[in-house]
């Protein structure tokens, strides 16, 4: 299941009335994609495959193929909701792991109800979306060849550019590195840093106050940073959202 909102579905059954009945009763569920109704079973099975559908209401008396034969080919992901007028098949049915068994002819409050059960069974075997860790340090190059320099997020002040090189404050120390401002701005979580000047990047959590043209830190070195002409109203909507 891609998307938990819109839950995709197709009916195979050898009797078109039959189909035209689950597509009324799938139109009645605001989250059931109704994407197919096939009398070939054959047809039903590739479909189900290519759109990828989350639920199949299948028929189990077909001339083709018998519905129980039939879902043992189905995706496992799916979840299978036996529709048929024999009762008898509910064991068989139930033996192979379907989600439920309807008789017809089917009311709304029954199909409904199967249709809750097949949503949460979905939702149950969703796969999880690993989220992404960001890092929260930087590596820079050293003086040295080979030498590489690990720099936390947390103790950046401020970093200034120097032509082909840049240097990364923190505090009193001063780390440069060689490569420019523009192509470590790239590297540098926006959440958490702000260009202010077409040489200086500012932590935005070391910003102590703004005066006029100038930011100040919470770090006594330097007193005052300026903020560029052309960085000054992009800087201020990333700080309070209006034009200053």
């Amino acid at each position: 299941m891609t998307n938990p909102a819109e839950i995709k579905c197709v009916a195979i059954d050898d009797e078109q009335s039959a189909i035209k009945v689950l597509r009324h009763l799938a139109s009645q569920v605001p989250y059931l994609k109704f994407v197919g109704g096939y009398i070939s079973p054959v047809e039903g099975l590739t479909m189900a495959r290519t759109l990828e559908a989350d639920i199949v209401l299948l028929d189990i008396q077909m001339p083709e193929i018998n519905g129980l034969d039939l879902l043992k080919h189905l995706p496992a992901r799916c979840c299978v909701i036996l529709t048929t007028a024999y009762s008898q098949y509910a064991i068989d049915g139930f033996n192979l792991d379907v989600t439920d068994y309807l008789l017809k002819p089917i009311s709304l409050p029954r199909f409904l109800k199967a249709v809750e059960k097949a949503k949460d069974q979905l939702l149950r075997t969703a796969p999880v979306t690993a989220v992404e860790t960001q890092p929260d340090f930087l590596l820079v190059k050293g003086d040295a060849k080979g030498k590489y320099i690990k720099v936390d997020y947390r103790d950046i002040d401020y970093i200034e550019g120097r032509k082909n090189y840049v240097a990364i404050i923190c505090g009193t120390q001063s780390i440069l590195t060689l490569i420019t401002i523009k192509e470590l701005e790239e590297k540098l979580p926006a959440d958490r840093f702000v260009r202010i000047h077409k040489s200086c990047i500012v932590s935005i959590g070391k910003i102590d106050s703004i005066e006029g043209n100038l930011v100040r830190l919470k770090s006594k070195t330097p007193s005052d940073l300026v903020i560029g002409n052309t960085y000054r109203e992009s800087f201020f909507e990333r700080m309070n959202g209006k034009r200053q």
